[in-house]
């Protein structure tokens, strides 16, 4: 795809970064000299000195055949004028940074698609790793209905040479969770698992679940027995 950043500050080149790595096709616009500079030279990619917000600029950088807009700027007002600009031209699918909540109705009226919250973003992973900090990693869905962590199988865990079926089937395992995805040693990819897979000690799990029950799964999957308990 054909995308088009707005703002080459550190979120814009990091994103760029990695887009360039999964095979999209980039551009990037900043008012910046030294920041268009950097990312033809270093990043690889066509970047276009200028405001994101002049249609001179958005049309030499190819805003009528970009199939993602991504508006990555400091400023929500700058963001908010590139989003109404993108969606003039017809842009079919709009990215929008936002730093302040107030912006948000204003971004989808305008034609965002998704907006993302940095400001958020960073405040909830702060919380989780304070609330679970044996998560490796979670992600929120559907505004919070849906929780997806990731979470390490300690060697000792219960549930270590059991298949997925027999965990499910557990009284204690809550009715609202589901493994979705396993990964037997760290060096090893992400798969898919299925009711014969058997999780194997130090391992790593993702699980689907709903917040009232995150404690519960959490503390089933790690629950571990003695180390002199014949079954391991």
């Amino acid at each position: 795809m054909y995308v088009l950043i707005c703002g080459a500050g550190l979120i814009g080149r990091t994103l760029a970064q990695n887009l360039v790595k999964l095979g999209h096709t980039i551009a990037i616009i900043d008012i910046d000299p030294a920041a268009c500079r950097y990312a033809r030279d270093r990043l690889g990619v066509m970047a276009f000195e200028g405001s994101a917000v002049s249609t001179e600029v958005l049309n030499e950088a190819g805003i009528r055949k970009t199939d993602v807009v991504c508006s990555a700027l400091r400023q929500d007002a700058l963001n908010l004028a590139i989003v109404s600009l993108a969606k003039h031209y017809k842009v079919p699918y709009i990215i929008s940074r936002m730093r302040h909540r107030d912006f948000e109705l204003p971004l989808r009226q305008a034609g965002a698609n998704r907006i993302i919250s940095t400001v958020d973003l960073a405040v909830s992973t702060m919380v989780n790793a304070v609330e679970y900090p044996q998560v490796e990693s979670m992600m929120h869905f559907e505004q919070g209905q849906i929780e997806v962590l990731k979470l390490a199988i300690p060697s000792q865990c219960h549930i270590v040479g059991r298949s997925i079926a027999e965990i499910a089937q557990d009284s204690r395992f809550p009715l609202s969770s589901l493994i979705i995805g396993y990964q037997p040693h760290p060096h090893l990819n992400l798969m898919i698992p299925n009711g014969t897979t058997i999780l194997e000690p130090d391992s790593t799990v993702l699980v689907a679940t709903k917040p009232e029950t995150l404690h519960p799964v959490i503390d089933f999957l790690q629950e571990c027995v003695p180390a002199t308990d014949p079954k391991h």
